[in-house]
């Protein structure tokens, strides 16, 4: 797999923030998002919750004006051609309300048809003199197959060249039977391409462009709305963990000011430290579209040394008390807690808060990657937070992304808005989601697998030849061992490097099952955990697998969940154990070096 994601999420910018894009001239009162927002705000003032979900497409089109239509008719995809040209328009046959503009706007429907093994798309065709293009939303249904293009000259000879595109990052293709169509789902590629079309400029995109003016069943709502009283209390860390820690919540849109108030039990002096406000969107969360959410970044703390803190405001009011520790700035024996994919599940959510209770001591959590199922619905992160209790306010939290946390290609904006975490991944690429730390005698190299592999191959290496760490680990949400899906580039590409600087574990997800590799070297079984890395994957909620073929590189699984895993490191020997949620042990190893 070499999901594309870093087009998709450069892409999702440019849409999200059309009117601020340099080289289109666009206004931003006459962009689709702009449009979509005071379409949403007006229909929240007009309807009822139950009357939202009645709505469809004919009636939209009498509550837009014609402004309106005239904007989600033209500025969803444009681009200027150099020379006249016929653009095709690849239409999902089972999306049975085509775009409204598509037939006014003058395209006509061919007789060819083009396939992949998922899709069969009719083909509807202009022809267009040269200059501007301009063309409108896929529909206000989330029909997930969005439309794509190609694009031929209207004279044999001639050579198109696009130039001013928008949504910008536009990448291209071959129209021909093997190409691919969505950057979120590389592998699906073209089967049939009819003659006509084959050798034209194929413009790929993202199938999380159906949300842009998704209105028909869209709106929804939260369980666990914001109040004034600040919730949702998360640690994490961006800097060292001996002498900082961020400090993050929630409260309503309302509250303008907020700031942390923390001490130590042996002293009577409060420290405050001000929070930084951040006001986050979800349009169609009809209860609860607006919050805001709060940073604090403590500094100069007291290594080894348990802090209590509450946060909040005036305005606002105050959260309860909890507490945190410090890491030890002298060696001293640790542990952490890590799961598979989460899907902000209650079944998850039980068996953590019991980890605290069963295990104290641990220094932090982690979650390899899929906490939510759709990372762009703030509902199912306040059922991720909701389901976990307090436990993020009391150990720190450094998690990764999965392909569900950035879905469709969007990127994971919603993600990296909840989590303050180190800002040192591989240039060019959004931060926070790829990112390094040490604690104690460790170091954790954390790895978003959606970006191209490529793209961090030689921070990685950086990461690992200069670590002094006695421990490497690495957590990254695609497995580089499973029996479902063949991450070849991630073994050939990382994996090299985990074998050449000795990284003592792997840890992932994804699969939706349990599973201990033997050491690994070169892709087969090692003698040793000294002369070989350990690939691990979890899962984090209730599963079971029915195909359950052989693995011959496994030293230890199970098909079903839910399970955790607790490491423990003293010195020179790791403890390795799963657990199923009543605390039992489902498998166990122990390293000395």
């Amino acid at each position: 797999m070499k999901i594309k994601l870093f087009f998709a999420a450069s892409l999702l910018t440019t849409v999200l923030m059309s009117g601020m894009i340099a080289r289109v001239t666009f206004k931003p009162q006459h962009t689709v998002q702009s449009v979509m927002d005071e379409v949403v705000t007006r229909l929240y003032r007009k309807f009822t919750p139950a009357q939202l979900d009645t709505l469809s497409d004919s009636y939209i089109l009498t509550f837009l004006s014609e402004e309106e239509k005239q904007t989600l008719a033209t500025r969803y995809w444009t681009f200027d051609v150099n020379v006249p040209v016929v653009v095709s328009l690849m239409h999902d046959q089972d999306q049975k309300i085509r775009p409204f503009w598509l037939e006014k706007s003058g395209f006509r429907k061919t007789a060819m048809l083009v396939k992949n093994d998922e899709y069969t798309y009719e083909v509807w065709q202009k022809s267009f003199p040269k200059g501007k293009i301009e063309l409108g939303v896929n529909g206000f249904d989330k029909h997930r197959p969005v439309y794509f293009l190609s694009v031929g000259p209207q004279k044999t000879g001639d050579k198109p060249v696009l130039s001013n595109i928008f949504p910008a990052h536009q990448h291209f293709e071959e129209m021909k039977v093997g190409a691919f169509t969505y950057h979120d789902w590389d592998e699906l590629t073209l089967t049939e391409v009819p003659s006509k079309l084959q050798g034209q400029l194929l413009l790929t995109t993202v199938r999380g462009r159906a949300r842009e003016a998704h209105l028909v069943k869209a709106f929804r709502q939260t369980e666990y709305p914001a109040v004034n009283k600040p919730d949702q209390l998360l640690l994490t860390w961006s800097a060292d963990p001996t002498t900082t820690i961020n400090v993050q919540w929630r409260t309503k849109s309302n509250v303008n000011t907020g700031k942390v108030q923390y001490w130590t039990k042996s002293s009577s002096d409060t420290l405050v430290t001000a929070a930084s406000p951040f006001t986050m969107e979800d349009r169609l969360l009809r209860n609860d579209r607006y919050i805001q959410r709060f940073t604090a970044h403590l500094s100069h703390l007291i290594p080894a040394t348990n802090y209590y803190y509450r946060v909040g405001s005036s305005d606002g009011g105050w959260s309860e008390v909890s507490s945190f520790k410090t890491e030890a700035a002298k060696p001293e024996a640790f542990s952490f807690i890590w799961f598979g994919d989460t899907h902000k599940s209650a079944d998850w959510g039980n068996m953590a808060r019991q980890t605290l209770e069963r295990h104290p001591e641990i220094s932090f959590y982690s979650v390899i990657g899929d906490l939510v199922s759709t990372g762009l619905d703030r509902n199912e992160w306040d059922e991720f937070f909701q389901h976990s209790g307090k436990i993020f306010s009391q150990k720190p939290f450094m998690p990764i992304p999965g392909n569900h946390d950035s879905q469709d290609g969007l990127g994971a904006a919603m993600y990296q808005n909840m989590f303050s975490l180190p800002v040192n991944g591989p240039d060019k690429l959004p931060t926070e989601r790829t990112y390094a730390f040490n604690y104690q005698n460790a170091l954790f190299v954390m790895l978003d697998g959606t970006f191209l592999v490529d793209d961090q191959t030689a921070w990685i290496e950086k990461q690992l030849s200069q670590s002094k760490a006695k421990w490497k680990f690495v957590m990254l949400h695609f497995p580089p061992y499973n029996f479902e899906e063949n991450y070849a580039n991630i073994r050939k590409e990382w994996g090299v490097l985990f074998d050449r600087y000795h990284v003592d574990m792997v840890m992932s997800g994804h699969v939706h099952y349990y599973m201990r590799s033997k050491p690994m070297y070169a892709e087969k079984p090692a003698a040793s955990p000294a002369q070989g890395t350990i690939y691990t994957i979890s899962i984090s909620i209730p599963s079971h697998h029915k195909n359950w073929p052989e693995e011959p590189y496994a030293a230890a699984r199970f098909q079903s969940g839910p399970v955790y895993q607790h490491i423990r490191i003293d010195k020179n020997e790791l403890t390795y154990r799963c657990l199923d949620p009543k605390g039992n042990v489902k498998d166990e190893l122990k390293i000395v070096k």
